[in-house]
């Protein structure tokens, strides 16, 4: 019997590389113990000739980050005919862009963060006066993420703006952090995320050991729990993701309703990340999870 070969690409240049290197690692284990045939390949800008050197029969995406999770990898992978795991091209822009998938959410009726796009200028031509959260657009793991409390005292300092051209501006919603993953056509669980030291689910709080709980299934009523995977499995549609997304939602202490955030679709697969514990959750433990990624791997 010929094993399926699968590269797993990690690493990539994005400034979510260490994040990348831990998924990809633990994929490869898992991937091996599924029984695959696994090269690990450290993605670079001469990948094109890594994977013609491997030459797999499929690859695990397992990039975080631009160029590995915002269409760029897809693109190449698609014109060398390599089938991959998760999202294609357009669905991979379109969830890389936070702005647009929220206006997508929007349009098919899913709550949102009220916010706007702001470039430096416009920024501190009228400072927000109210309680705010400031992000980038296109970037991933809390980076550069701001939760600003007290309008008084901005993150940064004139002509210090940390961000690529625009950056979202949002205003803040107190309450409680959930998050559910869905996989092919089903959304599996809602978890809970209380942040351990910090006030919100930031760097630190995500990949550090202990850096929050994760509390499965969500300590919320059932009918938030429906709503927060309904809204999802219907984000993860709009977009036209495939195989496996996250999508984020802060449950408004105010109104007791889920509010959306954001979708992930590439979720993190590190020892503390979220997807992978909440398929163990409805009994999919990691190898298995990782063959039904790659058994429905294609290309656009």
């Amino acid at each position: 019997m010929i094993m399926t070969k699968v590269a797993v690409l990690k690493g990539g240049l994005s400034r979510e590389r260490d994040v990348s290197l831990s998924s990809g690692a633990a994929c490869a284990v898992a991937l091996k113990q599924a029984g695959y045939d696994v090269v690990e390949i450290d993605v670079g800008r001469d990948i094109w000739e890594k994977l013609k050197e491997a030459k797999p029969d499929v690859c695990l995406n397992a990039l975080h980050g631009p160029l590995g999770e915002d269409g760029s990898i897809q693109g190449v992978l698609n014109y060398l005919g390599i089938p991959y795991t998760h999202s294609g091209v357009s669905a991979s822009a379109l969830a890389m862009d936070k702005n647009r998938t929220k206006m997508i959410a929007d349009d098919i009726g899913i709550p949102i963060a009220k916010g706007k796009l702001v470039n430096e200028a416009e920024f501190w031509a009228e400072p927000p006066v109210e309680p705010y959260v400031i992000k980038p657009v296109n970037d991933g793991s809390s980076i550069d993420t701001f939760v600003v409390r007290d309008p008084a005292e901005h993150p940064f300092k004139k002509g210090e703006w940390p961000f690529k051209g625009r950056a979202l501006l949002e205003e803040l919603i107190d309450g409680t952090e959930l998050t559910c993953t869905v996989l092919g056509d089903r959304a599996l669980t809602v978890t809970e995320i209380v942040p351990a030291k910090d006030a919100f689910y930031n760097y630190s709080a995500k990949y550090a050991p202990g850096g929050s709980n994760h509390i499965l299934p969500a300590r919320v009523s059932q009918d938030v729990l429906d709503t927060c995977m309904s809204a999802s499995l219907k984000i993860h549609k709009a977009l036209g993701c495939r195989g496996i997304s996250r999508s984020d939602f802060i449950l408004d202490k105010r109104t007791n309703k889920p509010v959306f955030l954001e979708v992930n679709n590439q979720p993190g697969m590190t020892p503390t990340s979220l997807a992978p514990e909440q398929a163990a959750h409805v009994g999919i433990d990691f190898p298995s999870l990782m063959r039904i990624l790659i058994e429905n791997a294609q290309t656009d």
